[in-house]
């Protein structure tokens, strides 16, 4: 947890923040939507001056429609893979060229401009580039050296989880008070409508998995342990609701040979209401990770009463803390075991009752007020 320092100097009068909130005009994803609750979150429960900025050409003259009322927004159009490179070789453009005059620009997604006066706070959500080097874009594989150089620089590095602010602070070359764990609230809950709509209509009892399909989620892993289990559930089914992504060739190739293939349903992409009514329905939420920097889904299950089984990867087992079923990254039997324990009645209740009380952790307004008090001592430092 961060805290002031006894003897740390701390801004006290009013501190202008400028968000990076390029991720508001990509199609949404969780990077996305943790952007515009954090800045929500600022704007409701700070005294802040928030400001948002893009580094995009794409993207150009969308800024102010995307973000939040509240925020001012300072759009100057500047492509992310130029600003990218020129940052990680001769730190130019700044960033008061693209935010404006600011106390501290915080940098969401991996990357923090430089900057002529401001200090800089960079959020760092996983260490994916490094971990698995095979699942990430050229771009990404940048990162390390972009968020090396804006440490250099002075910047805070700020993360949803203490498991990965453990992972910064033995990867890169950083003042460990400099890596800051803050925990990312939760939206409040949306559920479904006492019958799904249209292709949502699932009936019966299923597991739902929830997320893009490619490597990083092993859905393979998941089909593996729902053929286990499918035998001695016959009425069960799985159901799995996620954009069709990169690498997805072993998932389709273990589908095709999956026993129980007929009760396993692929719904691609889900809007919204959708996405609500299948995770209101379902029995049990699986959500098989081989690395996770945070992971909303299991806590969003929570919030609607539907019993976790997740794995051990990354800050999974502190996001979810007693409130899941847990298996081993990879391991389909021991996937399969957690399902079956999710699925007994008794068990289910525990899970549920633990989930409830489980995310009461996860508060917006408790994460705004801490991103302030960093927000105050970088101004400062």
């Amino acid at each position: 947890m961060f805290s002031i320092g006894a003897g740390r100097a701390w801004h006290t009068g009013p501190v202008r923040v400028a968000v990076d909130a390029t991720p508001l005009l990509e199609p949404p994803t969780g990077i996305g939507r943790v952007t515009r609750s954090t800045i929500e979150a600022l704007i409701a429960h700070t005294d802040l001056d928030i400001a948002c900025y893009s580094v995009t050409w794409r993207g150009r003259g969308r800024l102010s429609d995307a973000c939040p009322p509240g925020a001012a927004a300072h759009a100057r159009p500047f492509p992310a893979r130029l600003a990218h490179r020129l940052w990680a070789r001769v730190g130019v453009p700044w960033a008061e060229l693209l935010a404006g005059p600011a106390d501290v620009v915080h940098g969401m997604n991996y990357v923090a401009p430089p900057t002529r006066r401001a200090s800089a706070v960079v959020s760092v959500h996983d260490l994916t580039f490094l971990h698995h080097p095979e699942w990430c874009t050229e771009t990404v594989l940048r990162f390390p050296r972009l968020i090396q150089r804006a440490i250099d620089r002075g910047a805070f590095v700020h993360t949803g989880a203490e498991a990965i602010a453990t992972e910064i602070r033995d990867a890169f070359d950083v003042d460990h008070h400099r890596v800051v764990a803050i925990p990312h609230g939760l939206d409040p809950a949306l559920g479904g409508t006492t019958e799904a709509d249209g292709a949502a209509a699932i009936a019966g009892t299923y597991v739902l998995a929830l997320g893009t399909v490619e490597p990083r989620k092993d859905y393979p892993t998941l089909v593996r342990a729902f053929d286990l289990l499918a035998a001695d559930e016959p009425d069960l089914r799985l159901v799995v609701a996620g954009g069709v992504g990169w690498g997805n060739d072993e998932y389709h190739e273990v589908l095709a040979s999956a026993q129980a293939r007929d009760r396993i349903v692929s719904l691609g992409y889900v809007d919204e209401t959708t996405r609500r009514n299948l995770l209101s329905h379902a029995a049990v939420l699986a959500y098989p990770s081989a690395y996770e920097g945070f992971g909303l889904p299991p806590l969003e299950a929570m919030q609607v009463g539907v019993p976790v089984v997740t794995t051990d990867a990354g800050a999974l087992p502190e996001v979810v803390g007693e409130a899941a079923e847990i298996a081993g990254v990879g391991d389909a039997s021991a996937l399969a075991k957690a399902m079956l324990n999710a699925l007994e009645p008794i068990r289910r209740e525990e899970l549920i009752r633990a989930g409830t009380e489980n995310i009461r952790r996860f508060d917006w307004a408790d994460t705004a007020r801490r991103l302030d008090e960093l927000y105050r001592s970088a101004a400062t430092a």
